[in-house]
């Protein structure tokens, strides 16, 4: 047995056939649509299917009714007769009236990119919250599609795009499926209510903290058990990590700070999958610093690097410091330099082989330090409930003892400041 969602796939008996369909729009090249159709590929091939044909199409504009206009989807139906593909992919996204029309003419499942991510992550999903994350990603894509489909929602082919909770059922109607998404949205704010005390209790211990970004497949973490021993999956496929794993790490100076391994981004990230792993990505936007690892093989990093950015913007992370750290030298070392050279401040590493991980160490740790408020205490030793709040509260780096006194060096956040602020040594 597999381990995706239970109860929610179909046991494949064989890898369906694919066919690609990709559309160049005004401002698109041809260059830039091969591109993302490889990568389409390749959440194909991830999703365990297999591409037999392509076709490409120029256009002004998408059709209402068939996005490729009727000519073009009546040759698209006579290429998937002769190829036998049992399905068509397109790297757009459809509307529920151009998928119904299209399933109609094709005779067979038409889906769009946002439908592959949704089945990778459903059959990557491992702990309950990420289950819980996907499953309502997948029925927030799915509700505008139940218009005018009476009972004949559930696809039962079971192959991909058609995966997830509830993808068996025969019937599924409008009123259940809101319910069972109202569920889902109560038991990830109670989720999230409890990620937030464990953050408080984190904020109280003053551990930095460090998130790792990165296009899907740029070995966030590979890194992550480089520098940690976290010993997670780190497999050369796309979204193998969607649950936010966090460990310590020690840096040079001798500070301890919160590595995050967050789940990979990729180019049309589906907007339902942004929204439903907002909590997680949370800890993305309260990091002291992103380190977006970027691969130095990818034949469009700068174009990674982009989308990366665009979900950073997204999610409210567009304001926290970062750090480039371009990954995977060993595999193309001249890449990864002029990939550093046009990225101020970046570090070339190879999370595989080691390479470049002490630099990193060392950089880190300058950057963190740099970006620490350092506020200099005066207080007394009669008011040792107050030298108590401050270890409680901040990160002692420096202390000298006086016979009446001692002078400290403390990190604090605003708040630490402002409650202290009768004890700051006078400037």
């Amino acid at each position: 047995m597999s381990n995706v969602l239970p109860g929610t796939l179909i046991e494949r008996t064989f890898r369906e056939r694919i066919i690609l369909v990709g559309v160049i729009f005004p401002g698109l090249t041809e260059e830039q649509v091969s591109e993302e159709l490889d990568e389409l590929a390749r959440l194909v091939d991830s999703a365990g299917a297999d591409v037999v044909g392509r076709v490409v199409q120029r256009r002004n504009a998408p059709d209402a009714a068939t996005f490729v206009g009727r000519g073009k989807a009546e040759e698209i139906a006579a290429l998937s007769r002769s190829l036998d593909a049992d399905t068509v992919v397109f790297d757009d996204d459809l509307t529920p009236a151009q998928h119904r029309n299209l399933e109609k003419l094709f005779g067979r499942t038409a889906i769009d990119r946002t439908a592959v991510i949704l089945d990778i992550f459903a059959q990557n999903a491992r702990s309950p919250e990420g289950k819980a994350q996907v499953e309502l990603a997948l029925l927030r894509y799915r509700l505008p599609r139940l218009r005018g489909r009476g009972t004949a929602l559930s696809q039962q082919a079971g192959g991909i795009g058609t995966r997830g909770p509830g993808e068996t059922q025969l019937e599924v109607d409008r009123r259940r499926l809101v319910r069972r998404m109202h569920k889902l949205e109560a038991d990830l704010r109670e989720v999230e209510r409890t990620r937030t005390l464990q953050r408080r209790s984190r904020a109280r211990g003053r551990h930095r903290e460090l998130a790792l970004v990165g296009y899907t497949n740029a070995g966030k973490s590979t890194l992550l058990n480089r520098l940690t021993d976290a010993g997670v999956p780190a497999e050369n496929r796309l979204f193998v990590t969607l649950d936010p794993r966090t460990r310590q790490l020690s840096l040079p100076g001798g500070e301890t700070v919160l590595v995050t391994d967050t789940v990979g981004f990729v180019r049309k990230l589906p907007h339902e999958l942004v929204e439903a792993f907002r909590s997680t990505l949370d800890s993305v936007r309260l990091a002291d610093l992103i380190v977006h690892v970027v691969d130095s093989t990818a034949v469009d990093a700068e174009g990674q690097m982009a989308a990366v950015r665009e979900v950073l913007v997204e999610i409210g992370a567009a304001d926290v410091p970062d750090l480039v750290v371009v990954n995977k030298a060993d595999a193309a070392p001249e890449e990864a330099k002029v990939l550093a050279h046009a990225n101020e401040g970046a570090v070339v590493i190879s999370a595989r082989t080691g390479e470049g991980v002490d630099e990193l160490l060392r950089v880190l740790g300058d950057r963190l330090r740099g970006s620490d408020r350092v506020v200099q205490l005066v207080v007394p030793w009669a008011r040792g409930d107050v030298l108590a709040a401050i270890h409680r509260e901040g990160e002692v780096v420096g202390q000298n003892d006086g016979e009446e006194s001692a002078t400290l060096q403390v990190v604090l956040d605003d708040v630490g400041r402002a409650r202290f602020a009768e004890f700051v040594a006078a400037p």
